[in-house]
């Protein structure tokens, strides 16, 4: 009941709030035709249109990225795997902020790859995007892959198959539900992609994402804000409902999990596979970080630490030291909120059963959906009516952080908790412990590292969180990532030097969480 009071009060509420204010005139009165007549103006459909079609072509693109890779770490076994999960796993928590930042500086005129002419272009989105999103095909297709027996292709290559065809007719078949699935996911986050599309996409391309946040901020045209997050909610409704029809059920995850390691040292022409993949992974996933660096040293043609100084000075408006603390503190309240809710929420699914376990699987997944900045929108029309005006509260960032992360949460701890063996648990509570007793000392010990690792991962979120945090966080009181958006929108030298170094300052302080993460070794925790 408490998570779900939470999702009620702060998620449920702010979102039916949007889809009243989507129904009504400035008078108050229902007004569905006013609202229909919106959404029918050329201009929304072509929006519309460009949302779905840049994160169709989006997801084609990141499946191509991501199946080799997922190829590599579930069935690969070659020194430095930790190394190569930190490297995939890093991009997909950055901020989109950061992540738009990194392309428009590798794809300016004067970048390192200005000379392919990308700068401005919408296959500067979808490559970012690509960048952005490779993790879950890679960690969640990789997951299920790890489980799957290997000796049905080796079957099907000694009657004959080539390894192509043994792959296409044996393997793909059991990926599929994992594949579908993180297709969903990924076509998900990159239709409601904010950062990515508002710092590359300027005013030549906008998504509903964007434009719900332009119509609020700019243009203070709520209805038409609102009218188009209910648009945005029925897009993504049916992506979630893609992405929980395809996932495995409980008896299908646990026939996939195999009592030994699948991964092998490659053999003969596997190390051309293995080259190649290591090659793809330095291109797509780690050039453009290192070129980010590369980039904010450099000032002018020359290598400078400039920026650095500037963004930890009162130049920047706000001490870049004061931003980053702040950060830090709203992400570690963040991650503590999201941490309670998501394992109370875990703990509760994992008892269910049937469509009540999908359906509660589902609603987990809606804060994903609905794009982050339609719930800033809906908390900053609503809370206001709460005592004490939660609006003015310190809290009201780390809320909104948390409800981003609490979904995640679930999807790291959940597949522990189902891993659980019930004759544990009944052995327990035969021996007199309370449920309470059962869950610390059967549950607990062997759920630890999947917690562990989820309150790493709801802190780097919360950290570089940007969509929901533009429109909560004070105009004195900016976290990192709005602060760097402030920065990258205005024009000169100094504010694209400050940008670049606060990106690489996130960038930095993200990749020190997930590295802290992945070498403590947990397992599967890429199944979002």
């Amino acid at each position: 009941m408490i998570p779900a009071l939470f999702l009620v009060v702060f998620f449920a509420w702010p979102v039916v709030a949007i889809m009243h204010r989507g129904f009504v005139d400035t008078t108050g009165a229902f007004d569905p035709g006013g609202t229909l007549a919106i959404l029918m103006q050329p201009s929304v459909w072509s929006i519309a249109a460009f949302t779905v079609g840049q994160a169709a072509a989006s997801t084609v693109l990141t499946l191509a990225v991501g199946l080799p890779i997922a190829w590599m770490l579930a069935r690969v076994d070659i020194p430095g795997r930790t190394l190569l999960r930190v490297l995939v796993t890093v991009p997909f928590v950055l901020p989109t902020v950061v992540v738009g930042i990194t392309f428009r500086a590798l794809f300016a005129q004067d970048g390192p790859l200005g000379f392919l002419g990308l700068d401005g272009t919408v296959w500067a989105i979808l490559i970012a995007h690509v960048f952005f999103n490779v993790a879950v095909v890679a960690r969640t297709v990789g997951s299920v892959w790890a489980h799957l027996d290997p000796r049905a292709e080796l079957a099907a290559r000694t009657l004959g198959a080539s390894p192509l065809r043994a792959w296409w007719t044996v393997t793909v078949p059991a990926l599929r539900p994992a594949i579908t699935s993180a297709a969903a996911v990924v076509f998900l986050f990159c239709a409601t992609s904010f950062g990515v599309v508002l710092v590359l996409g300027g005013s030549r391309y906008r998504t509903l994402e964007t434009e719900i946040y332009l119509q609020t901020v700019q243009v203070f045209d709520l209805r038409t804000a609102a009218a188009l997050s209910l648009l945005q909610m029925a897009t993504i409704a049916v992506a979630i409902a893609v992405a929980t029809l395809s996932r495995p059920g409980r008896k299908q995850s646990m026939s996939l999990r195999p009592m030994t390691a699948t991964s092998r040292k490659p053999q003969g022409t596997q190390w051309c596979g293995v080259a190649a993949v290591l090659a793809l992974i330095g291109v797509v996933l780690v050039l453009p970080p290192v070129l980010l660096i590369i980039r904010s040293l450099r000032r002018r043609g020359e290598w400078s630490l400039e920026g650095y100084r500037l963004l930890f000075s009162a130049r920047a408006g706000t001490n870049g030291f004061e931003a980053a603390a702040l950060s830090i503190r709203t992400a570690t309240d963040a991650a503590i909120l999201a941490l309670t809710m998501g394992v109370l929420a875990a703990i509760a699914v994992s008892r269910l059963q049937g469509r009540y376990a999908w359906i509660a699987d589902g609603a987990i997944l809606l804060p994903l959906g609905i794009s982050a900045v339609t719930v800033g929108f809906g908390i900053l029309i609503t809370l206001g009516h709460l005592p004490g005006d939660l609006r003015r509260s310190a809290l009201i960032v780390p809320i909104a952080q948390a409800l981003i992360a609490t979904p995640l949460v679930v999807r790291v701890v959940l597949p522990a908790l189902r891993s659980v063996g019930e004759h544990l648990r009944d052995s327990a509570a035969i021996l007199g412990a309370s449920p309470a007793r059962v869950w610390w000392s059967v549950d607990f010990p062997l759920v630890a590292r999947s917690i562990a690792a989820a309150a790493g991962f709801a802190f780097v979120i919360a950290l570089g969180e940007f969509g929901a945090t533009s429109f909560l966080a004070r105009a004195s009181e900016p976290t990192l990532p709005v602060l760097i958006g402030r920065l990258i929108a205005r024009p000169g030298v100094d504010n694209v030097s400050m940008a670049l170094s606060g990106a690489v300052v996130l960038l930095a302080l993200t990749a020190a969480v997930i590295a802290i993460v992945e070498v403590a070794r947990i397992r599967d925790i890429g199944e979002f």
